[in-house]
C-alpha cells in the first residue's frame, strides 16, 4: 500500500479563477495535477463559510442537517444567544472516522470543525477555532508536546488578520503555512497514516488582508501597493510546499486538492437591520448616537416582527409568538411574512439604483432536514459580492467597510477541487456540476467502503 494511501489538501478559500486561470502557469506542482487527474469548480453549501463547509464537505451533510448555519448559531430562542459552533455541534462521522473505522490510520491536521479534539485511528490536530495551545489541541495529548519541540512558536491561526499591520499578517502567513505543510511530512514519515490531510487557513487570510491591491475591480483597489503581488506570491508558494508534501509520498498516492468556497472582491455591505428599519419591520426604543451591534441597542421587542444578522450572508429571524420570549408575529403568519420579506428583499438596488441580484433562500427548501435553531431567510446579496452588515446607528442603507475590522474581500460560491490517482489517471479531465457534499460518496466508492446513509451528494466519475 502506498503511503498515504489518500492525501487530502484543504486550502480555504482559494478562488478557482486564479488557479485554472489567471495563474496556472506559475504553479507548476498544481497544474501538473490538473494536467494528470481531473479538476473543476467545487460548489460550496449554502452558506459558503468555512463554517460549516468543510464540516458538510468532510460528513456528506448539509447545514441543516448538522444544525450549523455560520461561525455563529443560536443557542436558544433569545434575542442575544449567537455563540461560536465548534466541534462538538457536528454529531454525525466525517470520512476520517469513517476510514478509521474500517482499519485506515488517519493523519487530521486542522481542518476546521475539530476543536476541541477528540480521539481517532490516529493523529488529530484541532482547527483554528482552539483558543490556544495551553488547552488540549491535539490527539493522543503526547501529540502536542511533540508539535511543540518541532515548532516552538506554533500557530493556530493568524491573530487579528483583519487589521491594518499589513507586514505582521504577511509573515504570519508563511509562518502558519510552513507549519502545516512541515507538520504534514513530518507525520507522513512518522507515522506512515493511511490517509492525511491538512487544511492551510492561510489563503483565506490572504484574501481579507490583500484583495484590495490585486484587484481593479475592487471599489477601494490601491494602485502601486507594495502588496500587489502578495496573493499571487503566497499561491506559488502554497504550491512549492505541495510539490514538496507530494516528494514525502508514494507515487501511488492519491491527491485531493479542494477548497470549501471561493473568493472575490468585496464591493460593499448592505446594512440589513437599517433597511429593517425603514421597511417597519424594526424597531428601536432610541437611536443610537454611535454604530453599534444590534446586541447593544435598545430594540423595542413589542412592536419588532423581524430581526437580521450580519456576515457573508444575512441571516433573517422572524420574532415568533410562543417561539421568541417577547414575539408578536402568529404563526398563521409566518409563511405570509416570509414570502413577503423575500419579495421585497429581491428588489433591493445598489447604491446607483441598478439591480443587486439578491438570492433568498428557505431553508426548508434547500436542506434535506433543519435542526437547531436555523435562520428564518438566509440571503445572498449578489452571490455574496456584498456582505450583510448587522450594525446599527450607520444611518445608511450601505457601507463601504466591514464592521468587523478592515476586509478586503468576500466569500464566492465555488470553490475547487483537483484529484489525480495515479492508480486510475483521467488526464484533464474537467470536472462539471460537482458540489462539495460528493467528496465523500466519491471517495468512499472509490475505496470499496460501505457509505452511511442518507448522504447528501452523488458519485462522481473521476
Amino acid at each position: 500500500m502506498p503511503t498515504p494511501r489518500l492525501l487530502i489538501i484543504g486550502l480555504d478559500c482559494m478562488e478557482p479563477s486564479l488557479v485554472f486561470d489567471q495563474w496556472r502557469g506559475d504553479l507548476p506542482h498544481l497544474s501538473r495535477l490538473m494536467d494528470q487527474g481531473s479538476y473543476g469548480r467545487l460548489e460550496s453549501s449554502i452558506p459558503a463559510i468555512t463554517v460549516p463547509a468543510w464540516s458538510c464537505m468532510m460528513s456528506g451533510r448539509d447545514p441543516g442537517e448538522l444544525g450549523i448555519y455560520g461561525f455563529r448559531n443560536r443557542r436558544d430562542r433569545g434575542y442575544h444567544s449567537m455563540a461560536i459552533s465548534d466541534g462538538r455541534a457536528v454529531q454525525v462521522p466525517r470520512l476520517w472516522d469513517i476510514l478509521g473505522d474500517a482499519g485506515w490510520r488517519v493523519a487530521v491536521l486542522s481542518v476546521p470543525g475539530t476543536s476541541p479534539p477528540y480521539p481517532v485511528n490516529g493523529s488529530l490536530l484541532s482547527c483554528f477555532l482552539t483558543p490556544s495551545i495551553e488547552v488540549p489541541f491535539t490527539h493522543p495529548p503526547e501529540l502536542a508536546d511533540q508539535i511543540r519541540a518541532w515548532m516552538p512558536e506554533f500557530m493556530l491561526d493568524v491573530p487579528n488578520f483583519r487589521s491594518d499591520e499589513k507586514d505582521r499578517i504577511q509573515a504570519n502567513l508563511y509562518t502558519l503555512c510552513d507549519q502545516r505543510f512541515t507538520l504534514a511530512e513530518k507525520l507522513i514519515a512518522q507515522e506512515a497514516p493511511d490517509l492525511l490531510m491538512l487544511v492551510d487557513m492561510g489563503v483565506d487570510r490572504l484574501h481579507h488582508a490583500f484583495w484590495k491591491p490585486m484587484d481593479p475591480r475592487h471599489p477601494q483597489y490601491e494602485a502601486d501597493s507594495p502588496f500587489a503581488t502578495t496573493i499571487h506570491d503566497y499561491y506559488v508558494h502554497v504550491d512549492q510546499r505541495v510539490g514538496e508534501l507530494l516528494s514525502y509520498c508514494d507515487e501511488d498516492t492519491a491527491v485531493l486538492v479542494v477548497s470549501d468556497h471561493g473568493a472575490q472582491p468585496l464591493m460593499g455591505g448592505i446594512c440589513i437591520n437599517e433597511w429593517l428599519m425603514t421597511q417597519g419591520y424594526l424597531t428601536l426604543k432610541e437611536a443610537p448616537t454611535e454604530v453599534v451591534p444590534l446586541d447593544q441597542a435598545a430594540v423595542d421587542w413589542s412592536q419588532t416582527q423581524v430581526w437580521g444578522a450580519g456576515g457573508y450572508y444575512a441571516r433573517i429571524f422572524l420574532n415568533v409568538q410562543g417561539r421568541e420570549p417577547e414575539g408578536i408575529v402568529p404563526m398563521a403568519e409566518y409563511e405570509t411574512l416570509r414570502t413577503e420579506l423575500t419579495e421585497k428583499l429581491k428588489q433591493l438596488p445598489t447604491p446607483t439604483g441598478s439591480n443587486l441580484n439578491v438570492t433568498v433562500f428557505k431553508p426548508q427548501e434547500i436542506y434535506q432536514k433543519v435542526r437547531g435553531r436555523a435562520p428564518d431567510l438566509i440571503v445572498y446579496f449578489d452571490d455574496l459580492a456584498w456582505r450583510s452588515v448587522g450594525s446599527v446607528g450607520i444611518n445608511s442603507l450601505y457601507t463601504l467597510d466591514n464592521d468587523t475590522g478592515p476586509d478586503d474581500a468576500n466569500h464566492a460560491p465555488f470553490g475547487l477541487m483537483i484529484f489525480h490517482d495515479p492508480a486510475q489517471p483521467q488526464p484533464g479531465q474537467i470536472l462539471t456540476g460537482a458540489q462539495l457534499y460528493d467528496i465523500v460518496p466519491t471517495l468512499l466508492h472509490r475505496y470499496d467502503i460501505q457509505a452511511p446513509s442518507g448522504l447528501r451528494g452523488k458519485v462522481l466519475s473521476l
